[in-house]
C-alpha cells in the first residue's frame, strides 16, 4: 500500500532521523510504496539547542523524500495533508510536542481521508513544559492509532486520549559502522555518550567516579545546557585530570575510535523510555553499565555482557564501577558481548505498525 511517514531523515541527524530512515527502508523492502514527508525546517533554534543537521549521511539515505515541511509555514502543513489523501497509511513520527502544530495542520488537510498512526518515540518529554500535555493530547485525540515503545509509554498515551494504543519495542537503527573496534587492553576509562540532559544522570556518575580511584571518564555528546555546571562539579570533585569533556555531536565515522578508547559505556539514567546506546556499545564490542530504568536493563544481562545498577544512586553506581574493575572482569564481560541482530526486532515492529485496529 501507499505509506507516508512524516518525520526527520537525512540531513537531520540522530536517532529519530535514523529510525525514520530505517523504517522507510524496511517498509519498502516489504513491498510498500513509501515516501518520507520530511522537514526543511523542523524546530526553531531556541527550542533545539543542539546541532540539527549533518553534511554526510550516517547510513543509506532513503530515495523517496519530500523536504517541504517547515515549522513556520502552516500552508505547507495543509498542503501535505491534502497530498496524502487516499494513502493506505500515514505515520506521524512524534519526537517533540513542538512538532504537534504541524501535524495538526497535516491532519486538517487530510480530512480523515487516510488512516493515521502517531508513532511516539516519547509520548511526553522527560523535562516537560506547560504546553506539552495539551499539545500531545490534541494530537492523540485526532489519530486512529498510537504506537508506543514501552508499556509505560502506552499507559501514558492512554491517559491522554482514547485512540487504540499498541506497543512494539524500539528496534535497532544503528549508524553505519566505520572500520575499527573496541580496544583489546583495559584502559581504565569509561564512556558517557550522547546528548547530555539532566535525566541522564551524568552528575551522579561524576560523584560515583570520585569514589573509585584510578578510573577515568570521557563524556562525548551535545550538552543541552549545564556545561558550565558540569565543569564546576568536575572541579569541585577534584576530577579535572580524570574526566575528558568532548562537547558536540559525534559523527558516525568518529565513533569507532571513541568506543575503542573505553572499557565500557555507562548509562546512569534517572529515567528512560527507549535508547539505542546499549546496542551501539555492543556493536563496538563494549559491555555496558546501566541503571534499571525503562528498557535499558532489558538490553543487558547483568554479570554477563554488562552490569545493572539501581537508579538515582551514587552508591550503586560507585559499586557497579568497582565491580566492573575487579580483576579479569572487563575482559570477561567484553568476551560475552554480541552485536544485536536487528531483523527480528524490525519484523515485529513493522507487523505491529501495520496491524489494523491494533
Amino acid at each position: 500500500m501507499r505509506i507516508a511517514i512524516a518525520g526527520p531523515t537525512y540531513p537531520y541527524k540522530g536517532g529519530g532521523a535514523q529510525h525514520t530512515t530505517e523504517l522507510a527502508h524496511r517498509l519498502a523492502a516489504a513491498g510498500h510504496d513509501v515516501v518520507i514527508e520530511s522537514w526543511r525546517a523542523q524546530y526553531p533554534a531556541f527550542l533545539y539547542p543542539g546541532q540539527q543537521t549533518i553534511s554526510s549521511p550516517e547510513g543509506d539515505p532513503f530515495p523517496h523524500v519530500r523536504r517541504v515541511l517547515d515549522w513556520r509555514n502552516p500552508a505547507g502543513w495543509l498542503g501535505c495533508g491534502r497530498r496524502l489523501r487516499g494513502a493506505g497509511l500515514v505515520v506521524l513520527t512524534l519526537l517533540s510536542p513542538v512538532q504537534v502544530p504541524a501535524y495538526l495542520g497535516i491532519l486538517y488537510g487530510l480530512r480523515r481521508a487516510a488512516p493515521v498512526v502517531a508513532l511516539c518515540h516519547n509520548v511526553l518529554p522527560h523535562e516537560r513544559k506547560p504546553y506539552d500535555v495539551p499539545l500531545v493530547r490534541a494530537l492523540l485525540r485526532r489519530v486512529d492509532r498510537v504506537l508506543a515503545h514501552s508499556e509505560e509509554q502506552a499507559a501514558l498515551a492512554r491517559e491522554l486520549a482514547p485512540a487504540p494504543v499498541s506497543v512494539a519495542a524500539l528496534p535497532p537503527h544503528l549508524p553505519s559502522r566505520a572500520a575499527g573496534g573496541a580496544a583489546r587492553g583495559v584502559t581504565r576509562r569509561l564512556l558517557f555518550f550522547g546528548i547530555v540532559r539532566p535525566y541522564k544522570g551524568l552528575d551522579l556518575l561524576l560523584r560515583a567516579l570520585a569514589r573509585v580511584p584510578g578510573v577515568s571518564l570521557t563524556v562525548a555528546g551535545e550538552f543541552w545546557g549545564g556545561l558550565d555546571d558540569t565543569r564546576a562539579l568536575i572541579a569541585e570533585l577534584g576530577l579535572g585530570d580524570r574526566v575528558e569533556l568532548r562537547p558536540g555531536y559525534v559523527p558516525a565515522d568518529e565513533m569507532p575510535a571513541l568506543f575503542a578508547g573505553a572499557d565500557a559505556l555507562v548509562m546512569p539514567y534517572r529515567s528512560a523510555t527507549a535508547s539505542q546506546n546499549v546496542w551501539l556499545a555492543h556493536e563496538h564490542g563494549l559491555p555496558a553499565i546501566v541503571t534499571d530504568v525503562g528498557p535499558l536493563a532489558a538490553h543487558v544481562t547483568d554479570g554477563v555482557d554488562g552490569l545493572v545498577a539501581a537508579p538515582g544512586s551514587v552508591d550503586a553506581l560507585a559499586e557497579a564501577v568497582t565491580r566492573f574493575y575487579a580483576p579479569g572482569e572487563p575482559e570477561r564481560l567484553r568476551a560475552n558481548v554480541k552485536a544485536v541482530d536487528p531483523a527480528p526486532y524490525w519484523a515485529t515492529y513493522v507487523r505491529t505498525l501495520l496491524a489494523p485496529g491494533s
